[in-house]
């Protein structure tokens, strides 16, 4: 917070202002993530079978190509000012990653990544999610003849008829749970998922491979590539201090307050009011620093009126 808000702040408190106004000024950033957990995402996968030594050819490979630290925030694929312009910002073979440099190595082409089986019909999806938000879930699959082996392009996915839409489910156990229904299909696939949040321009990407049987195996030609598998609740929490992402406990409820970070931790996140909170909200510094001057202006506005009436109270009593 700059030092004159930090100031009329102080003015508030000293003047004996109503808490709205100190409410105002205090109000923080929230946080929403979150990731496909069912069919489990290729960023979920790969933190499941451990960031510093994953054990299946793909997630090593994304961790060759990016590091560990995207999946330690395995929850934040995200863009903060997405307001629904997912195309205009996410170019073709940069889907899985949402353009974002540091999950490059989601977007790796290759056919190999562990799948999750399914089948045609019905499906109950679920969404790990951290800090549940009021938004609409989107999940896409690729069209038929889709090739694992080839970067993912927009045009890959069945944009007119998403599998599962869904406004504003209930989180419970720490998953988003809803329906949809999977067409049929063969061979390995991909869903695309995207949760737009309506309480602000966020929004939340995930890719999960998927094996409808019959169809493309393992990079080796012979072997089926390994199934997929979440992270326990277990996991998510040993992680927890490693991630620059802010986790609200197992997201299953609004209130759940903040995990607290060890303030040794390598990768501890910033304070709250720095850029990285500011942008899991999908605004800007400039922004809040807008909203805290405005809440000032207003402060001292209420100060000025406050000693007026106080002067003028003082100067009749004194008359009298």
């Amino acid at each position: 917070m700059p030092a004159r808000a930090r100031r009329t702040a102080a003015a508030v408190a000293a003047l004996g202002l109503p808490p709205l106004a100190l409410t105002v000024l205090a109000a923080a950033p929230a946080s929403a993530h979150g990731s496909m957990g069912d069919p489990v995402s290729r960023v979920s996968q790969c933190y499941a079978e451990g960031p510093e030594n994953p054990k299946s050819a793909a997630c090593k490979a994304a961790v060759a190509a990016g590091g560990t630290q995207a999946l330690y925030d395995w929850n934040g694929i995200r863009i903060g000012d997405a307001a629904g312009q997912h195309r205009k910002l996410i170019p073709d073979g940069r889907l899985c990653s949402a353009n974002n440099e540091e999950f490059k190595g989601l977007d790796l082409a290759r056919a190999d990544w562990p799948a999750t089986g399914v089948h045609g019909g019905s499906y109950t999806f679920k969404y790990r999610v951290t800090a549940p938000h009021k938004g609409t879930f989107k999940v896409y699959l690729t069209k038929p003849g889709y090739d694992p082996a080839k970067p993912l392009a927009w045009s890959e996915l069945d944009l007119g008829h998403p599998v599962a839409t869904v406004t504003d489910p209930v989180a419970a156990g720490g998953f988003y749970t809803f329906s949809g229904t999977l067409p049929e299909r063969s061979g390995r696939q991909l869903l695309y998922a995207i949760w737009q949040r309506s309480d602000s321009p966020e929004a939340f990407y995930s890719c999960s491979d998927v094996d409808f049987g019959g169809g493309h195996r393992g990079n080796t030609g012979t072997e089926p590539a390994p199934a997929a598998s979440a992270p326990s609740d277990r996991q998510i929490a040993d992680g927890a201090g490693k991630s620059t992402m802010r986790h609200h406990g197992r997201g299953g409820d609004e209130t759940t307050a903040p995990a607290q970070q060890p303030s040794s931790a390598p990768n501890a996140p910033k304070a709250a009011g720095t850029s990285r909170d500011l942008a899991e909200t999908g605004a800007s510094a400039g922004t809040a620093y807008v909203a805290i001057g405005g809440a000032a202006a207003l402060a001292l506005g209420s100060a000025a009126l406050f000693l007026s009436v106080r002067r003028r109270a003082t100067g009749g009593a004194h008359r009298r």
